[in-house]
């Protein structure tokens, strides 16, 4: 069965806009933490929460209190610097799923150079794994991606499928068949996968296709539908595409 980790920061995105500067207010809505449980009601498997440098969707309470809160498990993503990182081993998630940052991007576009990265990110990697945190590495479906993935000795990737959900036509199969070609390496290399990024309710039908996936972490779309059906439906009807 396909799993599904719900991201949540769109959520928190749309709560920022009114209470950036008095997020703590009791009024302060909608709250990231209830938008949680009710996708854990509807049978999500975790739950992804970003929490970036400029924290401009997740705040550091959000992260703390999911961590008390939900019942199924923690995906913290974070960028590899070093106050994220002493936040990442407080908290404890049950997975962190290291991803590309850039301040001037409205969410995270395009995968983690580990190829370029293996020194930098190696000494992250080690502490969260010694840990007790599983690792993921969020990149493109590049084979000299995935063979970095697999020498810094992550647990999984995540497959970055945006620009398969950007493509149109035969170009969109072309992409399919790249990140298909890319899952079957990563579980030649013992790496376990994962994908997400631009996954909605349409493109479900060809990405649950792909081979040795695990799970899909799904953010936008859910949230966006959640407006018109409500967060539990939206999330339901994701999990009935995703295991038909």
């Amino acid at each position: 069965m396909l799993r599904l980790g719900v991201n949540i920061d769109h959520v928190a995105t749309l709560r920022q806009a009114r209470y950036r500067d008095n997020v703590q207010a009791p009024n302060a809505e909608p709250d990231p933490v209830a938008a949680a449980l009710i996708a854990e009601r509807a049978g999500a498997s975790g739950i992804t929460a970003h929490l970036r440098a400029d924290r401009r969707h997740i705040q550091d309470g959000d992260i703390f209190r999911l961590r008390r809160e939900i019942t199924t498990k923690l995906n913290f993503e974070m960028g590899n610097t070093p106050e994220i990182l002493a936040i990442a081993l407080e908290v404890q998630p049950a997975d962190v799923c290291l991803v590309p940052e850039n301040r001037n991007e409205v969410t995270t576009e395009g995968g983690l150079d580990c190829a370029g990265q293996i020194e930098s990110l190696r000494p992250t990697i080690q502490k969260l794994q010694a840990a007790g945190i599983v690792v993921s590495l969020f990149i493109d479906p590049d084979e000299a991606q995935v063979r970095a993935s697999a020498e810094l000795g992550a647990e999984f990737v995540e497959l970055h499928t945006g620009a398969f959900a950007n493509a149109l036509g035969s170009d969109q199969l072309a992409e399919l068949d790249r990140l298909s070609t890319g899952a079957t390496l990563a579980h030649e290399l013992g790496l376990r996968v994962n994908a997400g990024h631009g996954i909605n309710y349409e493109n479900i039908v060809l990405i649950r296709s792909l081979p040795h996936l695990e799970e899909l972490n799904i953010g936008h779309s859910i949230v966006s539908r959640a407006v018109f059906a409500g967060l539990e439906t939206a999330t339901r009807e994701m999990l009935a595409l995703m295991n038909p």
